[in-house]
């Protein structure tokens, strides 16, 4: 099937199936149809399709609201880590499942003493023959009171230092070890969780990557959670986005020379971000590794978002930030973009040295074992 015949093609299935509200409901619609995982390998459940006809199929669904929030997870950072660096038969038993919406993911990376510096976290797993026994807190959780399985990095040994002694392992969230309680925000919804781990038991089968390795298994998944993040993966469309430039141009006077400046440069920073993701893709397919330019495309989604609330409360004035707007509910939001997936300030510090070459930051403890590190909150 040529592109445009592809494009038609999606363009008739969404017409049709949007309007689904259930979301496994809907996934399995989009499995079965072939636009799931358009690009994952066909080994694993994918389509073994091109990034031409995901840019297609998403330049269709960007005009719809989407039920695909809960899976943003699994679609953008899990399932990715997984086809990376599972084991086959960890391929063979989650890829399409998670594909067919019919298994939830989180990732469980965040605690309490440890955010941005996610090496300090403190959070055990402890080996026990064939199993491991896991036992800590995470915390800002996203989809976790959705979720069936999540990605959880633990401390497997304290006597190296911090980055050394962390595994990788899938989670059975709905074991009864594991407690999920829902954090609200100031939009009075809860878009997170913190959750409790009481002697869980993880089958070693369920550890991805070497013991003592995790941490390269987690770069894998910050770099494919910065990356979906800046490219939307997951996301519901545009459609409903009270931020966009075509909702903005629908609340305002687009005569005033003004606004259509401030348009125009919400259109530019758009579509560069459009496009910085768009090569990324490319060169990730073509098995060119991004490394730390996928920390510059969530920085530049971050600030992104940050001009576009700015904006529309400039333009929908101080009104728009109360009540049950929508739009008020995107501008309490915004703030959040510099924060989850790793601060505007950690994403410069990553980018000035791993992509400019800057001198790095002083760091005392990177021979330290993690035992005799005062972090977070570990006395």
């Amino acid at each position: 099937m040529n592109l445009d015949d592809y494009r038609r093609t999606a363009r008739a299935w969404l017409a049709e199936n949007a309007g689904t509200d259930d979301p496994r409901e809907f996934m399995a619609k989009l499995y079965d149809a072939g636009y799931s995982g358009i690009t994952w390998p066909e080994q694993w459940g994918g389509q073994g399709l091109t990034q031409e006809e995901e840019r297609a199929f998403a330049a269709e669904a960007r005009h719809y609201s989407l039920p695909l929030y809960i899976f943003s997870i699994g679609l953008g950072m899990t399932g990715p880590t997984l086809v990376d660096r599972g084991s086959d038969e960890q391929r063979a038993r989650f890829v399409r499942p998670l594909l067919r919406g019919e298994e939830v993911w989180c990732q469980l990376f965040s605690e309490p003493g440890a955010g941005s510096d996610v090496a300090s976290l403190q959070t055990r797993a402890v080996r026990d023959g064939d199993d491991w026994i896991v036992n800590g807190q995470k915390v800002w959780t996203s989809v976790a009171q959705h979720a069936d399985w999540g990605l959880l990095l633990a401390r497997t040994n304290v006597d190296v230092p911090k980055h050394r002694g962390l595994t990788m392992f899938v989670v059975n969230m709905r074991d009864p070890g594991v407690t999920v309680r829902p954090l609200k925000d100031m939009t009075g919804r809860a878009f997170f969780n913190e959750i409790f781990f009481d002697d869980v038991r993880v089958p070693d089968a369920h550890r991805v990557g070497e013991a003592d390795d995790g941490w390269s298994v987690a770069v894998t998944t910050l770099l494919h959670e910065r990356l979906s993040i800046s490219a939307g993966v997951g996301m519901s469309g545009q459609k409903d986005d009270p931020t966009s430039l075509e909702a903005l141009r629908r609340r305002v006077d687009a005569a005033d020379p003004y606004v259509r400046d401030q348009l125009v440069e919400l259109h530019i920073r758009s579509r560069a971000l459009a496009l910085f993701n768009q090569r990324l893709s490319q060169e990730t397919r073509a098995g060119i590794f991004p490394g730390a330019r996928g920390s510059a495309a969530k920085l530049l989604l971050a600030e992104l978002t940050m001009f576009k609330a700015d904006l529309a409360t400039s333009l929908a004035g101080p009104g728009a930030l109360v009540g049950d707007d929508p739009l008020a509910h995107a501008l309490a939001l915004a703030p959040a973009m510099a924060l989850g997936g790793g601060t505007n300030e950690i994403m410069r510090n990553i980018v000035g040295d791993r992509v400019l070459n800057l001198p790095p930051e002083p760091r005392v403890d990177k021979t330290v074992p993690f035992k005799d590190l005062k972090v977070g909150t570990q006395a």
